[in-house]
């Protein structure tokens, strides 16, 4: 399949905004010993957090952090960013918490949501986010400005996870290795038909993504090493940076997977996968196989 030609018959609008997708455990600049006493941020190291300050474009950016996908210690979360955003350069720094869905008033952030010019999705649980977000407005308001204005929307760690769609929201360990062990959900949808997992080459993730792309094989698989990030530029257009490298598995012509027959305890079988390693610098094309939806 030529995708390439595929995409002149696709006319869905072109995407303002910037999608920064990391990995996880991002250097905030600060100290990782919890006993002892926390360092100041260091703005020469932050590699990945400055590219989504930079990227951004403006001296003074205002700033929405979101730390709903956390259950606990939102509040250290959010000032762990806010100290790193503050050394950057960052004046408007604000925090966005919920944990149900009848928390959000959406008048009360409507405003807000307009006059930011990055919103940074922090980690935790995944599921939490889309069960939160999933068909509200403020995520019918990011959306239409990722489209429509140069927004720029970051995720970390299960903050990045639940940026596309499908989502992974549970499979880990001796489960990932089991055929329909790997669950899936919808996402947040900033990106369709691509699959983001973090933490990627730290803690084994490959084969459940593999999985995924078994079961969907229309998508790609995006595995992002620990403090590294994806920049998405025009929906479809990806660099790496940070120290680690990015994953890109797909499965367009795959073939032999056991997955629609395997017993419940029977070890997952796919053959013919392509496989992308790239690291920090590397560029590539987020392939668009389907047609237009809205």
């Amino acid at each position: 399949m030529d995708i390439k030609q595929e995409r002149e018959d696709n006319t869905c609008p072109v995407p303002s905004g910037i999608l920064v997708i990391i990995g996880g455990a991002e250097d905030k600049g600060q100290q990782q010993d919890k006993e002892k006493e926390p360092a100041e941020p260091d703005p020469k190291r932050m590699e990945v957090l400055k590219v989504f300050m930079e990227v951004m474009g403006v001296d003074e950016p205002v700033i929405e952090v979101f730390t709903s996908a956390s259950s606990s210690e939102p509040e250290e979360s959010f000032n762990e960013y806010k100290k790193a955003f503050q050394e950057m350069g960052a004046k408007v720094i604000n925090h966005i918490h919920h944990d149900e869905r009848g928390e959000i008033n959406f008048k009360e952030l409507e405003d807000r949501l307009n006059a930011a010019h990055g919103v940074f999705f922090a980690g935790g649980d995944q599921l939490k986010l889309t069960s939160i977000y999933g068909g509200t407005k403020t995520l019918y308001l990011l959306k239409k400005r990722y489209i429509n204005d140069k927004l720029v929307i970051a995720g970390t760690s299960a903050g990045a996870m639940a940026m596309s769609t499908p989502m992974i929201y549970q499979g880990v360990g001796k489960e990932e290795m089991m055929a329909g062990h790997v669950k899936i959900t919808t996402g947040l949808e900033f990106l369709r038909d691509v699959c983001i997992d973090t933490h990627f080459v730290n803690r084994g993730r490959f084969v459940r993504m593999a999985q995924v792309i078994a079961t969907n094989p229309t998508s790609i698989g995006l595995g992002i090493e620990e403090n590294t990030a994806i920049i998405v530029r025009n929906g479809k257009d990806a660099e790496i940076v940070g120290e680690g490298v990015a994953i890109i598995i797909n499965g367009f012509n795959s073939r032999g997977t056991n997955i629609a027959q395997a017993s419940n305890d029977e070890m997952i079988t796919i053959r013919d996968l392509r496989v992308d390693i790239l690291s920090k610098g590397e560029k590539f094309e987020i392939p668009e196989i389907n047609p237009p939806h809205k």
